[in-house]
């Protein structure tokens, strides 16, 4: 099970991985590798064993979905919803379909959402999950979120302040200079903000194919953000260019 993938010009720099270095403090970190899942999880307590048994149980229903289904891991478009799929692949359809992409764009999301909310069930009281840059995040306090944005002289520079009444959200990034998976567009890092993770990864996907060299392309892709029901806030990154939009705090890092 993979996301559709293109080569990028850098791509050992993103497999380092250094921003997993910049740690909340009074968190614990756990690392959760299986496959091409790879989480970095901050939580009141280690959790590993805990989180790997979320993990293999999502991704067994998601290849188990994919090998009947193999569309839906190479559709580039929404599908149709299946009311007999197994959750995770019920809301990776309804995101795609709100955002215009095909369902494996919301695949990090939905792993880092049922990994987080699991924990959180389990009475542990903040849990952040990374899967790639794409973030669940409940914390019960103010909590800042770096944007990393590649070669972009503003990146590591801005990020998000979240409010603890906003959380728990996903806030998910998707890029055309960095990292592996699938973007159409130019931009260094589009980054939305949502209540469900799986659709804030998908729009994310979806605006970061709007965004291209020319300068005006922010503006397009803002006005599309517009347009996507669920999604609270967008911030754009491209080059020393940076555009918001909606319901998101950006403060200097």
């Amino acid at each position: 099970m993979k996301r559709r993938t293109r080569r990028r010009k850098n791509p050992g720099a993103y497999r380092e991985r250094s921003y997993r270095r910049l740690h909340q403090a009074g968190l614990v970190a756990s690392e959760v590798r299986l496959m091409e899942t790879d989480l970095h999880i901050l939580a009141t307590a280690p959790v590993e064993d805990r989180a790997l048994v979320v993990v293999t149980e999502v991704r067994r229903q998601l290849e188990e979905y994919i090998a009947e289904n193999p569309v839906f891991l190479e559709s580039l478009v929404p599908l149709p919803m299946d009311g007999d799929a197994p959750p995770p692949v019920r809301d990776m359809l309804r995101a795609a379909a709100i955002a215009g992409v095909g369902p494996m764009a919301a695949v990090a999301g939905v792993i880092a959402e049922a990994v987080g909310v699991a924990l959180l069930r389990q009475g542990l009281d903040e849990v952040i999950v990374e899967n790639g840059g794409d973030l669940f995040v409940g914390r019960n306090r103010k909590c800042r979120i770096g944007i990393y944005a590649g070669e972009s002289v503003l990146s590591g520079r801005v990020g998000l302040l979240l409010q603890p009444g906003q959380m728990p959200c996903g806030v998910c990034t998707s890029s055309g200079s960095v990292g592996h998976s699938l973007s159409m567009g130019a931009a260094d890092a589009v980054v939305v903000r949502a209540a469900s993770t799986p659709l804030a990864d998908a729009a994310a996907t979806r605006l970061g194919n709007e965004v291209s060299p020319r300068p005006e392309s922010i503006d397009r892709a803002l006005a599309v953000a517009r347009t996507i029901e669920g999604i609270a806030g967008v911030v754009i990154v491209s080059g020393d260019r940076l555009g918001a939009w909606g319901d998101v705090e950006l403060v200097r890092l």
